[in-house]
């Protein structure tokens, strides 16, 4: 999955529930466009080039994997959502919302309708201030100088008041903060690699991705299972073994939690399908040896996806060695992993049907998924 973009976004507002209007917009920045990182304080700053009411000014950091243009595009869309009508007049005016890109990265953008960083930024101390909150030390791509400096160097003389009232950070109502650890698993092609990526990158999560790519083994158990079987499943469970244990024992202390696209668990639901009777029986005792000694997850998160919707995404993805994966191996694997849940006493476990979801590219559902996760 690529990186978020970071964008530097200003608010303002002079009409209305000036406060209101502005916490409307971050939480529909949050639905329609990314994870809010920061939020700053909240400006009073008096109107800049026309008479007008006081102005209540911020400015946020979100992430997104939208491209700048359809950033822009869901801004303009959200003032007008918020009542705000543009005229065609080039002239300073009032308006209930006002939502500007100040910086995309370090990106330099020209175009009819986007321009980026913004062009009148380091003159306007109403942007300035709120974005040194948060920003300081972030540069201009074009200017060379930090935020800080740029505030510094401002000849705006326009005096700034904060108010002592916060604006709410829409990310903070998914609540991660009563588990330690959160196990996200699932079928073949369910997503459990994108939604826990995405957890980790806007939850200040610790990131634990199984290593099945480095193993020689698994296309040759596509191509013979019957005699890699064995091999792979143990390859599998060593690795497991070693990789949960020496990252859970890894303090981090500038990470909330953590978050893993796999639990050890998985060795022995996939060694029944895949070994002899008299092979699984062997591999059973050397799991359990093993696993006994694994920390195991706070929250256990299956996502559960239909036969035909696996298929989609396994094609989606092009594997070569998973292209002719049959159906009737992925239910085995789904009925063995709901098999295993149904009889887990001291799980904490939630099983999300996704089959209509797709939190990967539709922000509502990734949303709807994380409200499925942190609720009761």
């Amino acid at each position: 999955m690529l990186k978020p973009k970071t964008y530097h976004i200003a608010l303002g507002s002079n009409k209305g529930d000036k406060f209101k209007n502005l916490q409307l917009a971050i939480n529909a920045i949050y639905s329609r466009i990314g994870s809010i990182k920061l939020i700053s304080k909240v400006y009073k700053s008096p109107a800049f080039g026309f008479e007008s009411d006081d102005f209540f000014n911020c400015c946020l950091v979100a992430e997104s994997h939208l491209q700048p243009q359809n950033v822009l595009d869901i801004l303009l869309d959200i003032e007008t959502v918020l009542g705000r009508t543009r005229t065609t007049a080039d002239t300073y005016e009032a308006r209930v919302i006002d939502l500007d890109i100040i910086f995309s990265e370090g990106d330099i953008i020209d175009t009819n309708a986007l321009k980026v960083p913004h062009p009148e930024m380091s003159k306007r101390k109403f942007v300035l201030l709120p974005l040194n909150d948060i920003a300081s030390k972030m540069v201009h791509p074009k200017l060379e100088k930090e935020v800080g400096e740029l505030l510094d160097a401002c000849d705006d003389d326009s005096v700034l008041e904060p108010i002592n009232i916060w604006l709410k950070n829409p990310n903070k109502q998914n609540d991660f903060s009563n588990y330690n650890y959160i196990a996200i698993e699932g079928n073949i092609g369910a997503g459990k690699t994108s939604l826990a990526t995405k957890i980790s990158n806007d939850f200040n999560a610790k990131l634990i991705l199984e290593r099945f790519a480095d193993n020689p083994f698994l296309p040759k158990f596509y191509e013979d299972a019957n005699r890699y079987a064995f091999t792979l499943e143990m390859s599998f469970l060593a690795d497991r073994y070693q990789q949960i244990s020496d990252d859970l024992a890894q303090l981090d202390l500038f990470k909330d939690f953590i978050v893993s696209d796999y639990d050890a668990f998985k060795s022995l639901i996939f060694s029944k399908i895949t070994l002899a009777e008299d092979e699984f029986n062997l591999y059973r005792k050397l799991f359990h040896l093993m696993y006994k000694d694994l920390k195991k997850p706070d929250l256990y998160v299956y996502l559960y996806q239909n036969t035909e919707r696996l298929q989609l995404n396994i094609k989606k993805r092009g594997r070569d060695y998973e292209q002719n994966i049959a159906n009737d191996y992925l239910e085995k694997i789904n009925t063995g992993y709901l098999d295993f849940l149904k009889t887990q006493k001291d799980f904490n476990v939630k099983i999300i049907d996704v089959s209509d979801r797709d939190f990967v590219e539709n922000r509502k559902d990734y949303l709807w998924v994380l409200g499925e996760i942190c609720g009761e």
